[in-house]
């Protein structure tokens, strides 16, 4: 490089003699954001571009329009006037070394807590401090390390929704080169031995050389990109045959006609580009298709409340629409954005920002999707609809993420890596071989066996029959949070349920009052803090109970384990355990009980008398024949009696169980080998479903989803537990036996590929296809064994 230009933004670096392994700086800053690169071993990302750090002259000035508060306001997800969220459409996203620099932006400018790229969509999701930095500075600091970010202030939108077409353009050429190289190949195909062949040929073939260069530079440049980026890895993939096939293709045909030894292999080549793209387009648009299956509505089958003329009704969250009043009880996520109108809001947004410290919000301020109100119970107006919130994005926020054994994956990633050093050395032995025995056929044999024992078959089977399996769990109601959960379901030894609100229904349960009877001021606060709890038994307890006004509390604390307490006027009310309450009973309570205390004076105890799932005695005699059971409850024994009669004798009954315990308990047994599936409700659950190898939350008419489950089951679906667990172990089954099939079909085409007996293109064509045959062979299983759930 000359030694007068920035090796970082290619400026000239006038006389300054700023200096960093034998590279020169125009300034401090472009030596800081390579030693940063360095020290995070990124320095490849200059392999991408010369200069890559340099601001193009046509956008100075051209983000002056995001210091706009109302530009701002319409961009970025999340604003509490410390963190700002913003998503941005990076259309020059490509590759590994782009995700690499996009994820380390943290690394560039402090002030950027976090960054995630999803590759698909070509987005990165960026979280900053707006007390050091602003949307404006993260923009001008994308756009000067080359990754500019497309905004579009017609709609105000961060990103364009338009599908990536430059496959379907690669694809164009090959198609087009192909087509044509077939045609020029016409005459040498069928022998022509005249005149005008005679006296075109040179032209014909310099032509066919002609048409095969776009494809071999632009169509098949990310086979190549891709290879050259795993051999500087040290990591094979699929992507290094075919690349090195193409290569020797390619320079074989031009060595042939240079030195007129004959018309080389340019139809094979531009052939084998075309139907390996052809087989790419095919994938994508299945993925695409997957993807689709499986939207915003299929995560979040939980309801919300909404006021419609001062009724509550439970509405489905993906049916709110701007304008509407909803009600939010203390520990529900907000599932969209709006505006608070009243109540006591103490929102916790940790699960955006990762920040546990909750922000109080008065009446007007805006609320935003994902921030979990933590003092009773709130009244808000959505001002978006939930596709517009983020509360789809909070299961893959790096703040859950947890390293759960993905082992299948590793296998299927471990095959294709041995695959591929197999297939390798198959290709040179059996190339040295002919090449001895008929150099003519050497070429062939070579390209032929890379090409045919391609491992893609391999490595789609998992992918596929997961998605798969996993579009059809959510058509019948049990929601996965991404494809790995349905292997570790497979895997299950051990399966634990928790008590009320899990294996009890809230809707047909009873209660008894006896005690002391209360006043009119007292039910009312006594309903009044009721509404504000999503506990099972609190929200049975207050459909029971009689119409009381509407209040506003003065305090609200929730004790997870044990009660609420709450306060209005003079009045001060616990409800919960005898113990949280202050009472003392040296009677053993019978069943389960929820105790009332009003200013310190004990009033009296609900006396509940619970109502099981339907099924759930079969779907426990099924469930012990393949799995240890268990119920952790934080009830008393009162249900011990009812609970042995309508259970399996082996099953373990532990009571009086803290969210603690619960927690502790799993991991015991994980220690001790079990694979652990955790069935709660979500609310006292959260740390033992966090631990649980999976953890599943059984949803009914209320707000109960957490971040820290792995699915979540709709309650009417509660009694088809073992059939999805049983799909689970049957999408095992189908994955092997497409292994089996990809391993026979690789075994026949090697055979022909090495006796020579099969063309390059042929090989081409067949590669896609066994692709193909692997995607309807999983497709058509899954969809039997979806048939075959209720």
């Amino acid at each position: 490089m000359d030694a007068k230009v920035c090796y970082h933004c290619g400026d000239t670096c006038a006389d300054t003699k700023i200096t960093k392994d034998e590279k020169v700086f125009c300034c401090n800053g472009c030596k800081t954001v390579y030693e940063i690169l360095s020290e995070s071993d990124l320095t490849c990302y200059y392999d991408l571009q010369s200069s890559p750090g340099a601001v193009p002259k046509e956008i100075e000035g051209k983000y002056d329009f995001l210091s706009q508060e109302k530009i701002i306001e319409k961009l970025v997800e999340f604003d509490d006037g410390k963190t700002q969220i913003v998503t941005l459409y990076i259309p020059h996203i490509h590759c590994s070394s782009c995700i690499w620099i996009l994820e380390n932006l943290n690394k560039l400018n402090p002030a950027i807590s976090q960054s995630q790229v999803n590759f698909g969509k070509k987005t990165v999701r960026a979280t900053y401090n707006t007390e050091t930095f602003s949307l404006k500075e993260l923009v001008l600091l994308l756009s000067s390390v080359g990754y500019e970010p497309y905004i579009s202030l017609d709609d105000y939108k961060t990103g364009k929704e338009n599908v990536n077409r430059s496959l379907i353009y690669k694809l164009g050429v090959a198609g087009f080169a192909f087509g044509n190289v077939m045609f020029l190949s016409f005459p040498e195909y069928f022998e022509v031995d005249e005149y005008w062949l005679e006296k075109y040929k040179h032209l014909f073939r310099w032509l066919m050389f002609a048409y095969s260069l776009p494809v071999v530079f632009y169509a098949a440049q990310d086979y190549f990109i891709s290879a050259y980026k795993a051999i500087k890895t040290r990591i094979l993939n699929i992507d290094i045959p075919i690349a090195l096939g193409a290569i020797v293709l390619f320079l074989r045909s031009t060595i042939e006609i240079i030195f007129n030894y004959g018309s080389g292999f340019f139809d094979s080549l531009t052939g084998l580009i075309f139907f390996l793209l052809l087989g790419k387009f095919f994938q994508q648009k299945t993925y695409s298709f997957l993807s689709f299956e499986r939207d915003y509505k299929s995560y979040f089958p939980i309801a919300v409340t909404k006021i419609i003329n001062n009724e509550e009704v439970p509405v489905q969250v993906y049916d709110i629409e701007k304008g509407d009043r909803l009600l939010i009880r203390n520990q529900e996520l907000i599932p969209v954005d709006g505006i608070l109108i009243n109540g006591s809001a103490k929102i916790d947004y940790s699960f955006v920002t990762g920040e546990s410290e909750p922000v109080k919000k008065a009446s007007g301020d805006k609320l935003f999707a994902g921030g979990k109100q933590t003092s009773g119970v709130i009244e808000m107006e959505a001002i978006k609809s939930v596709e517009q919130s983020y509360l789809t994005q909070l299961w893959s926020n790096d703040v859950f993420n947890k390293n759960k054994e993905d082992g299948f994956t590793t296998l299927t990633n471990a095959i294709s890596k041995r695959f591929t050093i197999i297939i390798l050395s198959i290709a040179f032995i059996a190339t040295a071989y002919w090449l001895y025995v008929d150099s003519s056929k050497a070429m062939n044999v070579f390209t032929a066996v890379l090409i045919i024992a391609c491992p893609c078959a391999i490595a789609l089977s998992a992918p596929f029959t997961f998605g798969n399996l996993l579009r059809i769990f959510g058509k019948k109601k049990f929601y996965l949070k991404n494809a790995s959960v349905i292997e570790q379901l497979s895997h299950i030894n051990t399966i634990i349920f928790d008590k009320t609100g899990t294996i009890t229904s809230n809707k047909k349960s009873e209660a008894k009052y006896e005690g002391l009877p209360l006043t009119t001021e007292e039910e009312t606060l006594l309903k009044n803090t009721l509404r504000g709890s999503n506990h099972p038994l609190s929200r049975s307890l207050y459909d029971i109970l009689d119409e009381h006004n509407i209040i506003t509390l003065d305090t609200y604390k929730e004790h997870l384990g044990q009660g609420i307490e709450a306060s209005h006027a003079s009045k001060n009310i616990k409800i919960g355990s005898a113990k949280f309450v202050g009472y003392q009973t040296e009677t053993e309570v019978l069943n389960t009980a929820v105790h009332v205390s009003s200013n310190t004076i004990y009033k009296g105890k609900f006396t509940f008398y619970n109502s099981y799932r339907k099924g759930l005695s079969k779907l426990f005699n099924k469930l012990k024949k393949d799995y240890d059971l268990a119920i952790l409850s934080g009830d008393n024994e009162g249900e011990m009696e009812n609970l042995k009669k309508l259970l399996p004798s082996k099953t373990k009954l532990l009571f009086n169980q803290k969210p603690d315990d619960k927690l502790e308990y799993i991991k015991y047994h994980q220690t001790e080998g079990a694979k652990v599936l955790m069935v709660g409700d979500g609310l006292n659950d959260a740390g033992a479903l966090a631990q649980s190898d999976v953890g599943v939350v059984i949803s009914e008419n209320i707000n109960v989803f957490s971040p820290a489950c792995d699915a979540i089951l709709d309650a009417s679906k509660f009694n088809h537990l073992y059939s999805y667990i049983k799909a689970s172990k049957s999408a095992l089954k189908i994955i092997k036996w497409s292994f089996l099939l990809s391993f026979f079909y690789n075994v026949i085409g090697l055979y022909f590929a090495i006796t020579g007996q099969l063309a390059p293109v042929i090989a081409a064509i067949l590669m896609p296809l066994s692709s193909i045959s692997i995607v309807i062979f999983t497709t058509i299983a899954t969809n039997w064994i979806g048939r075959k759930l209720k």
